[in-house]
Formats: C-alpha cells, structure tokens, sequence
C-alpha cells in the first residue's frame, strides 16, 4: 500500500523533502496493538489477563467469581480505572467512601489512593481495568506500606475454579 493511501494527511502542495520527512516518521512510528476482550468465566477465585499494554498504559480484563480484593491497598505507581463490564461490585476509600456500581459504572483511583473492593453480583464479575504506570516501578502497599502481593491471601485470594466452556466477550 502506498503512503498516500495509508497516510491520507500529505498536504497539496507537499514537496519531496517534506515527503521523505514524512516517510521517515512514519517508519520510526511503532506499530498498533489489536486485541479482543475474551474471558474464562469462574466458578471461584479471580484471573488477571493481560490485553495489552505499553511502558506506560497497561489494560487488564479481570474476572472475578466472589469476593474482591479485600485488603486496602495503593498503587503508588499508577493511576487505574476499573470499569464493570458484567455484574456489580462496592468499592470502599480510605475514608468510609462506598460506592456500588453496576453494568459500565466505575471507579478512578490516582496512584496513592487507598482502596478495596467487593463482587456483589451472584454471577461473576468482569472488569476492565486501565492504567497508566510509572515505568521500572512496582508499589502495591497495605495500610501500613507494606507490600501486598495481589496474590495473597490478605488480598482475597482463593484457588481458580474455571467454569469449563464458559467464556464472556468476544468469540475466538
């Protein structure tokens, strides 16, 4: 394909100079990422997929069977967004702050913010959770800024129990 039909945006009167500047930007330009948003539906615990992400903006589909991350937290790191994509939850801030959201309801957390969640919907809940990272850092703390891996067991976490052939979103 031409550079005229991918670029669309030569101007009238664009000489050759301005024409292999624009050829050298376009091929220094990294490419875009194409993704779909498919999940394995749960019947216990929680998945973390990675859609895509760069160095600095990270997007995750999450899927939760119960519970939530139930342990206050931060991401001194990040800035994130969940955003409900089926069932409901009640987020809680480090200061009595609740909130129950449904169905493309959410929630936006500056890095630093304190928080913790809940699933309250009987069928399982599916988040889109968007962030944009610090590069190189990696901070999830407790109240007392102590490490909270999102794997443990302060954190909510219980064993994975898919449910088999059960999946939301888009098709294979």
């Amino acid at each position: 394909m031409s550079l005229d039909e991918i670029d669309r945006g030569a101007v009238a009167d664009e000489t050759e100079e301005m024409r292999r500047k624009r050829e050298a930007i376009l091929t220094d330009s990294p490419p875009p990422t194409f993704f779909k948003l498919r999940a394995q539906m749960l019947k216990q615990g929680r998945s973390n997929q990675t859609v895509a992400k760069t160095d600095h903006l990270h997007l995750h589909l999450k899927v939760y069977a119960g519970g939530g991350e139930n342990g206050l937290h931060n991401h001194s790191d990040e800035d994130h967004v969940h955003l409900i994509l089926q069932g409901s939850a009640t987020f809680y801030g480090p200061r009595g702050e609740e909130r129950h959201c449904g169905l493309y309801e959410g929630v936006m957390l500056p890095k630093g913010c304190f928080y913790r969640f809940q699933a309250t919907s009987a069928e399982p809940l599916v988040l889109l959770r968007i962030s944009a990272k610090v590069p190189g850092v990696k901070a999830r703390t407790n109240i007392y800024g102590e490490p909270l891996p999102n794997s443990s067991k302060a954190n909510g976490r219980v064993p994975m129990i898919p449910l088999e052939g059960v999946f939301w979103g888009a098709a294979e």
